[in-house]
């Protein structure tokens, strides 16, 4: 995938796109994620604080493409319900709520804070190219290696050169992870606006009870996913992920039970308890490590792909006032 990009451009009938996204994290993550977007061309960046931040609330509100939702116990009231116990549930009622009511673009994306669009070309031509009976797109994700914050590998596709693959790339877990992934494999949609009846998911939308109508693939554009920046980062989200996260017990393994396959929660709860941490950093390095023999690996593949979001540039040019 090129690395090129171009500047979006700026008329009066220019198609908007935007993305929504429901946040729990640093400030800088957060201005990181909203930086790059604004780069990028996004008209509107809807930025659900999941927990009130005065602070970052208005480092976010000084830029003229954000729109910021606190989240408190009064949004919840309008939206006629407490507060969801579960932030899968929380992310997507915000989604839903900025498509129907504040969405103030064509083309509108859920994504996570941790996660980067990164298109080969304009984000907004590429959009603007879709028929008009495509009303939802799929993005697929690349996934992040523990290193520079450059280097992504992508999905050993599906197809019979999968288990070799897999094998190749990681022996030792690699069967029990879904195409070298740690996090999803399914990707994030756009939604086209104006749609009535429409609800948006963590993966999907829905019109009514039509699921993804009118789908396509993005395939010009990749989601940048960040789910692992270094060890320490991992281990420290490790327990929440395990319990309500992306390792949590109700996700089904990458292959059958019965072929002994096992959930992410099955196999990491596994380590941890004959292994300890040792076990886990060696899941991990595996896994996850940004080596110069995992990059040459992952090139022999058509895997690796090279991608320097530049985000504390990024960050300092759209928040001056808050480097």
């Amino acid at each position: 995938m090129s690395t090129s990009r171009s500047t979006a451009m700026r008329g009066p009938n220019r198609l908007r796109w935007g993305v929504v996204a429901t946040v729990k994290a640093p400030c800088e993550q957060v201005l990181n994620f909203a930086a790059h977007h604004a780069e990028l061309g996004a008209h509107r960046i809807h930025i659900c604080l999941d927990v009130p931040d005065a602070d970052l609330a208005e480092a976010l509100r000084a830029h003229p493409k954000l729109r910021v939702l606190v989240c408190d116990a009064a949004h919840w009231r309008k939206l006629g319900m407490r507060r969801p116990v579960k932030h899968q549930v929380r992310q997507t009622m915000n989604a839903t709520h900025m498509y129907n009511h504040r969405a103030q673009v064509d083309w509108l994306a859920h994504i996570d804070v941790d996660e980067f669009l990164w298109p080969e070309t304009d984000m907004a031509d590429i959009l603007g190219r879709l028929r008009d009976d495509v009303f939802c797109a799929r993005v697929r994700p690349i996934e992040s290696l523990a290193g520079d914050g450059h280097g992504f590998k992508g999905l050993v596709p599906p197809g019979p050169e999968r288990k070799k693959i897999v094998e190749r790339l990681y022996p030792r877990y690699g069967h029990h992870v879904r195409g070298g992934f740690l996090s999803h494999v399914a990707g994030k949609i756009f939604a086209r606006t104006g749609q009535p009846d429409v609800t948006l998911r963590i993966h999907n939308m829905f019109r009514g009870d039509d699921v993804n109508p009118g789908a396509v693939e993005l395939d010009r554009v990749a989601l940048c996913h960040r789910h692992v920046t270094d060890w320490p980062d991992w281990i420290a989200a490790y327990r929440y992920r395990l319990e309500k996260g992306s390792y949590r017990a109700d996700l089904p393994p990458a292959r059958p039970r019965e072929r002994g396959g096992l959930s992410l929660h099955d196999l990491l709860s596994r380590i941890e308890s004959e292994q300890g941490e040792p076990g886990l950093r060696a899941f991990f390095d595996e896994l996850c490590a940004d080596t110069p023999s995992r990059r040459a690996a992952l090139r022999e593949e058509g895997l690796l792909r090279i991608c320097d979001l530049d985000l504390a540039a990024k960050r300092r040019k759209h928040f001056p006032d808050f480097v």
